[in-house]
């Protein structure tokens, strides 16, 4: 038995964690689900020893001892492996080099390659099979194998050898990038080490996968445990209304105010100028079929013909699970994709080729960037230079800035926003999260763009600087600036969003709008809910 016990963890101006107790019995599958940010990560980089003992608060038992992990092989030498969502084998090594890292086998201290490489085969068939892991050239680069050979690879690692067996594997986000074929292959291997005895932590924003695989589902929200459920007992709709708060009549109540329920910010169609009479208007932004290529897996997509269009005065939310294209759609309008890139985008009605962010720029597009202090802001520098970063090239003259006018305009920009600084020259790293989100978004506003791309515009900020952002939003859009924003806050896009769009695995899943747009039914079109409430085919 590995348990959890009353587990807390705090950062900077934030309560990631609040006593939380788990237990995971031997030969259990347990579903970990909940919304992005609600704790999953940090709760399981404590459980693998990412966050070492006296950085967090509670307890990690195994075999009913409490356990002080000083780091994840600490973890490990206990029998808990971590799987993550990203797979970290080293492409360059062998499969064989990758499975025994560290623990290669050797005579009179030189790597005796053919035992190295028959040990290796040898996890690989207890782990898959004769059959796959036999067709799985030990000798070859990791990195020339295919994602889902690699997940094999990675899980058998995880499992360890004879001489470190694992007691738990965490999976987190395991089918991200694998195909049909290759899903159902992880999961046999999962339900045959389930069988074996060993237990898994199974993350995932597929429901679908959550109510085939595990026997038990645990349900974190804002850092705290809120229910675990049989898995046979329940289905996708409990689910998705105990991770928003919209909790089923036959489950214990909280109260977390989702603002679901609220008018979306008390704006009117008139207001918005988004009645019924205006729909003909012209977008000021259209995007059609825009699609963008993996970064790292050629043969697949991280977004997929995706096409919708902003009016003046409007926000557009795309909303979606973690890795559903959100943040790479944004990152392709404003030429900062990491991959290639196709489709159309037409700005006031002419099409442009975005290739890099000045080309973005001159169409009038802005980015407010996910990451605001690592590729929204210089940090070392004052709060007036960078209000005038994005001005800079057009109001130089001859190389010269005017630094009067420049002062002048930034004196300005912060009393319009109601930044809090000591001065135009006081560094901007010492400002608060929303003072600084607030100079990100300053620095755009001199060139009055068309449209604002916002990537998570409040992550990272207080109540109080959360508030004022989304004021802000709403005066830009009254005066006509339209907005697609990126959020994974589910009371956020409910509060700003005149339409939602819902992403799932790259594509476009649905539109919502007015009322429909709630809480539970984003959630449900971004973990398609749609399929069978309790388990499907894939438990066969």
């Amino acid at each position: 038995m590995i348990a959890l016990a009353d587990i807390g963890k705090d950062f900077p101006g934030v309560r990631a964690l609040t006593g939380v107790s788990l237990t995971i019995a031997p030969g259990e599958v347990l579903g970990l689900v909940g919304e992005n940010g609600a704790g999953k990560s940090t709760l399981i980089k404590i459980l693998g020893g990412a966050y070492p003992a006296g950085s967090f608060r509670g307890e990690v038992r195994v075999g009913g001892a409490a356990r002080a992990f000083r780091s994840p092989r600490d973890a490990r030498r206990a029998g808990i492996a971590v799987v993550h969502q990203e797979l970290s084998l080293v492409p360059a090594m062998s499969v064989a080099d990758n499975l025994l890292l560290g623990r290669e086998r050797a005579r009179f201290g030189v790597v005796d390659a053919a035992a190295t490489e028959a040990t290796a085969r040898a996890i690989l068939r207890r782990v898959a099979g004769h059959e796959l892991a036999d067709a799985i050239d030990v000798g070859a680069a990791a990195g020339t194998l295919g994602v889902g050979v690699q997940q094999v690879v990675e899980l058998a690692r995880a499992l360890g050898d004879d001489d470190t067996p694992a007691r738990l594997i965490v999976l987190d986000e395991p089918t991200a990038a694998l195909t049909a074929a290759e899903r159902a292959r992880l999961f046999q291997l999962v339900r045959d080490r389930r069988a074996a005895g060993a237990s898994f932590v199974y993350i995932s924003h597929h429901l679908d996968e959550i109510l085939a695989l595990t026997d038990r589902v645990a349900v974190l929200r804002d850092g705290t445990l809120v229910a675990t459920r049989r898995t046979a007992e329940t289905c996708a709709d409990e689910v998705v209304e105990l991770m928003t708060g919209k909790v089923a009549p036959s489950a214990p109540s909280f109260d977390v105010g989702l603002a679901a329920a609220r008018p979306r910010s008390g704006r009117t169609e008139k207001e918005t100028g988004l009645g019924h009479e205006d729909t003909a208007q012209p977008p000021v932004l259209e995007v059609r079929n825009l699609t963008v290529r993996h970064p790292v897996l050629g043969d697949r997509n991280v977004v997929e013909d995706v096409s919708f269009a902003v009016r003046a005065g409007e926000v557009v939310a795309l909303a979606g699970a973690m890795g559903a294209g959100r943040t790479a759609t944004l990152s392709a309008l404003f030429g900062l994709a990491r991959s290639a890139v196709s489709g159309t985008v037409v700005v006031a009605g002419q099409a442009v080729h975005i290739r890099e962010p000045r080309d973005a720029i001159a169409a009038g597009l802005a980015l407010v960037p996910e990451d605001r202090k690592g590729a929204g802001l210089v940090l070392g520098l004052g709060v007036g230079d960078n209000l005038g970063l994005a001005a800079l090239e057009r109001d130089a003259r001859w190389g010269l800035v005017d630094a009067a006018r420049a002062e002048r305009a930034a004196a300005d920009r912060v009393k319009d926003l109601r930044i809090k600084a000591p001065g135009l020259g006081a560094e901007v790293a010492t400002l608060s999260g929303g003072n600084q989100q607030k100079v990100v978004i300053g620095k755009w506003l001199a060139l009055a763009p068309r449209v604002l791309l916002l990537d998570e515009p409040t992550r990272g900020v207080d109540v109080g600087a959360k508030e004022e952002i989304y004021r802000l939003i709403e005066a830009l859009t009254g005066l006509g600036h339209a907005v697609v924003m990126a959020s994974s806050d589910l009371p956020e896009i409910v509060r700003l969003a005149d339409r939602v769009l819902v992403l799932r695995d790259g594509r476009l899943a649905g539109e919502l709008a007015g009322g429909d747009a709630t809480g539970l039914a984003i959630m449900r079109l971004a973990l398609a809910t749609a399929a069978p409430a309790h388990r499907s085919e894939l438990a066969s």
